[in-house]
């Protein structure tokens, strides 16, 4: 049905495309009928793979940004996706950015976001993870973000506050210090900034009862050096995992004036590089692969690159849900 639909959605905003999508996949959650007939479109199979202590049915997931808010877990789980990344959250509300914030770009296949974490706050996700249902064994992941007004030298209590209130209620968290679209956040990534930050919520998820998995996600905007100081900070303060990557501020094959950080394939061969050189940098780290993840073709170059995951998110508006199914076969 997506050849038909497709047209549809796009003939909308993009802000209120995502967020007709969002509503209905949050109505497949709560009717039973509706959620099961999904379940049985997409189904994906088994392929099941080890990551950072847990068990994912496939590789496939969805990157942060779909679901800011957990509104829609229960029915992204009959997409076939083996986990979902929720956020980015941050600790008190907050509105993002003006809109409009989102641009679409279909001759291109990309999209330009310039969100700013627009957020519910740490309260109101809480909440919904609390009340989720565990149907079909979908892993959530719940990705971090501080405030726009908190000051970097204060970023540890933002991130340290998110890490302890959401450590009951997922399956691993993600330090977001890679978002083009809050100021002055990129530069949490050199060495010193990061490693202090990420030692820093080491030594207190230490003191908690549920240790989640820690994983830091980067942007792919980093040059060489850059990219293996911050891989070096990851080692030195034994973080779990590396999603890679964050959107990208080069507008390398789009003629654009909209500021914001650009997905899609824009993305697709710079993301893939990072990849393999943060897997060379550190044999053995899980690595989940985001960024430019448009076909199932892109989802086996980053298998074979060394990725243990891969995360879609603006493959899935061009491609259609039906997309989940062929990545996950790949």
């Amino acid at each position: 049905m997506w050849p038909l639909i497709k047209p549809l959605m796009f003939a909308l905003d993009p802000e209120r495309a995502h967020g007709v999508a969002l509503q209905a996949m949050r109505a497949a959650g709560a009717f039973p009928p509706l959620y099961g007939l999904m379940a049985l479109m997409y189904r994906a199979g088994e392929k099941p793979i080890e990551a950072f202590g847990l068990r994912f049915r496939n590789a496939i997931g969805l990157a942060a940004g779909w679901d800011k808010d957990a509104l829609a877990l229960g029915g992204l789980g009959a997409l076939g996706l083996s986990h979902v990344e929720v956020g980015t959250v941050t600790p008190r509300p907050q509105p993002g950015n003006e809109r409009p914030r989102i641009f679409r770009f279909p001759k291109e296949r990309c999209l330009v976001n310039r969100m700013g974490f627009p957020s519910r706050g740490a309260d109101f996700v809480a909440a919904r993870l609390a009340q989720r249902s565990r149907r079909g064994g979908l892993i959530v992941g719940v990705n971090l973000g501080k405030n726009k007004d908190t000051p970097n030298e204060r970023a540890l209590d933002d991130y340290g506050a998110l890490l302890e209130r959401f450590s009951p209620l997922c399956d691993y968290l993600v330090v977001n210090v890679s978002s083009p679209n809050t100021q002055g956040l990129r530069d949490l990534q050199a060495r010193a900034e990061l490693e202090a930050l990420l030692g820093g919520l080491v030594a207190r998820r230490e003191g908690l009862a549920d240790k989640r998995p820690l994983l830091v996600k980067l942007s792919p905007d980093l040059d060489d050096g850059a990219l293996e100081d911050a891989v070096g900070a990851v080692l030195a303060t034994r973080i779990d995992g590396i999603v890679a990557t964050n959107t990208t501020l080069s507008r390398q094959g789009l003629v654009t004036d909209e500021r914001g950080g650009a997905s899609g394939e824009i993305l697709r061969e710079r993301a893939l590089e990072v990849v393999t050189r943060i897997v060379r940098l550190a044999p053995g780290l899980p690595v989940i692969a985001a960024g430019g993840v448009m076909t199932p073709d892109d989802v086996r170059r980053r298998l074979d690159a060394g990725a243990r995951l891969v995360q879609v998110y603006t493959g899935l508006v061009f491609g259609g849900p039906g997309i989940v199914k062929r990545m996950a076969r790949a």
